[in-house]
């Protein structure tokens, strides 16, 4: 089992940054993918991007290519989203996850095995 808890949302102007982190414990970070996923109100939880277990790829939705930096210490057991640039769009609920079946940038949430409690991202115009 593998346990995450998400921090760094909150409120930001856009055009601001903010950086989330996500921690795990339970078992070694290393050996997982992670992603970061987002929903917003009456949207359902959308892709955002992903990282290898051991960080060598990341893969990016194109709304957030160029913005967005996915990145993890697994020395440390977390993973970041460095979030630059920010639109009033990206507004949500962001979560972050480990494990998927498969490909390591699958989109379908369903193909993740574990999840945060998510952090809410607001960003004002």
């Amino acid at each position: 089992q593998v346990q995450l808890v998400e921090s760094g949302g909150g409120l930001v102007q856009a055009g601001g940054s903010v950086r989330l982190s996500c921690a795990a414990s339970g078992r070694a970070l290393y050996i997982y993918p992670m992603a970061w996923f987002r929903q917003a109100p009456g949207k359902e939880r959308e892709f955002v991007a992903a990282i290898t277990s051991s960080g060598a790829s990341t893969s990016y939705a194109d709304s957030v290519k160029g913005r967005f930096t996915i990145s993890r210490d697994n020395a440390k057991n977390t993973v970041y989203l460095q979030m630059n640039s920010l639109k009033t769009e990206d507004t949500a609920v962001y979560y972050c996850a480990a494990g998927p079946k498969g490909y390591y940038a699958n989109t379908n949430p369903a193909y993740w095995d574990y999840w945060g409690q998510g952090t809410q991202v607001t960003v004002s115009s």
